[in-house]
């Protein structure tokens, strides 16, 4: 391997400001680079991004990453149709546009034969690709329709509203919202939101620091000024409110859950509609579940019965059932069982017509079934994929819609008759992209406390031997990790490296229990999974020294930097992604109080005293030789603040005293990922695939 020329980056200023946390001095000499907007922050971005790119550009294969990512992300997409009001709509690409559009049919022979017309084109709303479609509600009458638009990669949405002919509505105003799609009541002149008035909102969206507050539950009437929108719900004892809205299928039942941020356990409330002359009147909520002790998700409102996801009593999740007439009238709600926990996590679940299709997770491979209202397994719905993308169906009709990807294959999808079981494989695009021929196994690692750590190894078929291997985690808030599809791993694959995913504690692959061992004070037990995996990855020879790469974001950010602190050994090379990385002062900024679910509260000295521990900021250590590191991150990521990045850069460039560089890639008009125009998708993981290589050996064949 040749050595890449000598670029390195700008010095940081640091500064004495440190805090008096729970009786430790914690120096923070980095702070300044906090604020996004002051003069300084903006030219250490300026200088940092300009030696990135000077270390890039000389990288052998870059180009060759280029080409392929290029390659991968410009074929034809189509996405799982879904039925809403008698329509049926789909996402398109041909291929060449920065955001997929919105197509509407009016039957589904029409919709798969490609036809219909364009609902809504986000294309036509940037001019350089980088305002996304959040999601997309059709009114119960089936004339309206309101969709939310991010730009530049933020959590701040536009709601805006049109007829489903697509004729925009005159003088209806724009609201804005995060977190929430628009939630339509069944007179078809209002919607239900989330708004977040104590939120500090930069006039550029996406920029600002500050705590977003509680949600409030908000309804706007067509036409109104949004000043004069109405509460529907909030708390104001509690400061992390999150609220989650849908209108039962019926029309008779506003259905509603409230958690504190993102707790995994939540109360749950109905609330009756009826007709009324100024619309929809919403009455006083039935309150089925008011302690927050499991957690308790809808999954619909069928001949009379709520359907509820739970895991109370049932770690690995069961579908219990209580009749909302009897509710209302007072009765003590009587919980019937609907369909049992079983063996696998029950990781998701609709109701098509009168049966219940189930996902459960057979490890960590999607499985779907079919019960009866009366809870009797009907049989498997002979589907494939590796993981879960779309289940789509509702009490009113047996079609439903499935899709599925495999860590090759982006989309699947299929139509079930779920009365009979029987799926129909849907039309796929034509696409020029080569077809990798990859073998996938199941492997274990046993980690620090003896716990076995299953994790997926997908390699070519024609590969023999230890190869550049690309570790993926993410391990945190009950979210299960798959053998799912991204893009950049069909580059690394078709580049002759390896790829490995690794299924953490934390996640919600094995059920609560499995989940509840990842975070707070066991959140080590991540950590500890992950560098167990990687040394089973170079125990068993799928990969040698110097050919790991550790990758995650978002939390799996904060899962690699914290592994490349405690284990700076372990690989050759780190990419942490969009991280939670100063783990002290995560909760001071826009959402990120919400996550003390999983990392507990700073403020706290008992959790402070686990946070000190691990926060991948405070434990790079002076005169340390640490992995090649390329940090990413976004300047409208107002979720994870690149702040967490920026302060970690700047600490390990300080200490590091090896010849591996560190780097950090700061995309604009880019946010936590969600919505990136697939040019910036193709760029980020061509850099990050191309600084991997050169770091471990791995030389691409001579054409893409």
């Amino acid at each position: 391997m040749s050595e890449t020329p000598a670029v390195r980056p700008p010095t940081t200023r640091r500064d004495e400001t440190a805090d008096l946390l729970h009786g430790r001095l914690v120096p923070d000499p980095y702070r300044w680079l906090e604020d996004p907007d002051s003069e300084d922050t903006r030219e250490w971005v300026r200088q940092q991004n300009e030696a990135t790119e000077a270390a890039l550009s000389a990288l052998p294969h870059r180009d060759w990453f280029t080409a392929t990512m290029r390659a991968v992300v410009d074929q034809p997409r189509l996405g799982t149709p879904l039925r809403r009001a008698g329509r049926y709509l789909q996402t398109r690409n041909d291929g060449s546009q920065a955001q997929d559009v919105w197509y509407v049919a009016d039957s589904l022979t029409e919709l798969v034969s490609g036809g219909g017309r364009v609902l809504v084109d986000p294309n036509t709303l940037s001019e350089d690709g980088t305002a996304s479609i959040g999601s997309v509600a059709v009114s119960r009458d089936g004339q309206r329709v309101a969709w939310t638009v991010s730009t530049g990669g933020s959590d701040w949405q536009e709601i805006r509203v049109a007829d489903l002919d697509g004729a925009p509505l005159a003088d209806e105003p724009v609201v804005m919202t995060k977190f929430c799609v628009p939630t339509w009541l069944p007179d078809g002149r209002s919607y239900l939101y989330l708004a977040y008035p104590e939120a500090e909102r930069a006039d550029a969206a996406g920029t600002e620091t500050g705590d977003v507050g509680r949600a409030h539950l908000m309804r706007h009437r067509l036409g109104t000024d949004p000043a004069q929108d109405e509460l529907v719900h909030t708390d104001p004892d509690q400061p992390r409110l999150s609220i989650h809205a849908e209108v039962s299928d019926d029309e008779r039942w506003l259905v509603t859950t409230f958690s504190v941020g993102t707790e995994r356990t939540n109360r749950l409330w109905v609330w009756p509609l009826t007709a009324g002359e100024d619309g929809t009147v919403i009455g006083d909520p039935v309150r089925l579940v008011d302690t927050a002790d499991a957690e308790y998700e809808p999954v619909a409102v069928a001949d009379g019965r709520l359907l509820v996801h739970t895991d109370a009593g049932a770690p690995l999740g069961r579908i219990t059932a209580v009749d909302l007439v009897d509710a209302v009238d007072g009765a003590p709600a009587v919980w019937v069982e609907v369909v049992p926990e079983g063996e696998d996590a029950l990781a998701a679940a609709v109701v098509m017509g009168d049966v219940v299709v189930t996902e459960h997770l057979v490890d960590a491979t999607p499985v779907l079934q079919r019960w009866s209202l009366g809870g009797k397994l009907l049989g498997r719905l002979s589907v494939e994929g590796g993981s879960l993308l779309a289940l789509d169906g509702d009490p009113g009709n047996p079609e439903g819609f499935v899709g599925l990807s495999t860590v090759t294959d982006p989309q699947r999808s299929w139509v079930v008759d779920a009365a009979t079981g029987t799926v129909t494989a849907l039309s796929r695009p034509d696409s020029s992209a080569p077809r990798l021929d990859v073998v996938t196994t199941r492997q274990r690692a046993v980690s620090a406390d003896g716990t076995e750590v299953p994790y997926f190894v997908i390699r070519r078929r024609d590969l023999d031997g230890p190869a550049p291997t690309l570790l993926w985690g993410y391990g945190g808030f009950k979210i299960p990790v798959a053998a799912d599809y991204r893009p950049g791993w069909s580059a690394w694959l078709a580049a002759g490296g390896t790829v490995a995913i690794a299924n953490l504690r934390g996640g919600g692959e094995y059920g609560s229990e499995w989940y509840d061992q990842g975070r707070l004070a066991a959140k080590q037990n991540v950590f500890d999974d992950f560098i167990a995996v990687g040394e089973h990855l170079l125990a068993t020879g799928v990969t040698g020294p110097g050919q790991l790469v550790i990758h995650g974001r978002s939390n799996g950010g904060l899962l690699v930097g914290a592994v490349m602190t405690q284990r700076p050994d372990l690989a050759a090379v780190a990419l942490p992604s969009v991280g939670v990385l100063d783990m002290l002062r995560f909760h001071r900024f826009t959402i990120g109080a919400a996550w003390k679910s999983d990392y507990g509260d700073p403020d706290v000295a008992e959790d402070f005293e686990v946070l000190w521990r691990y926060s991948p900021l405070h434990n790079v250590a002076v005169d340390t030789r640490y992995p090649a590191t390329l940090v990413t991150t976004g300047d409208h990521d107002d979720r994870v603040v690149p702040l967490h990045s920026h302060k970690f850069v700047a600490q390990l460039q300080y200490a590091t005293r090896g010849e591996a560089p560190v780097l950090t890639r700061i995309d604009t008009s880019a946010g936590h990922g969600a919505g990136r125009p697939r040019h910036k998708v193709a760029a980020e993981w061509a850099d990050q695939l191309a600084f991997a290589a050169f770091h471990t050996g791995l030389v691409p064949p001579p054409t893409a």
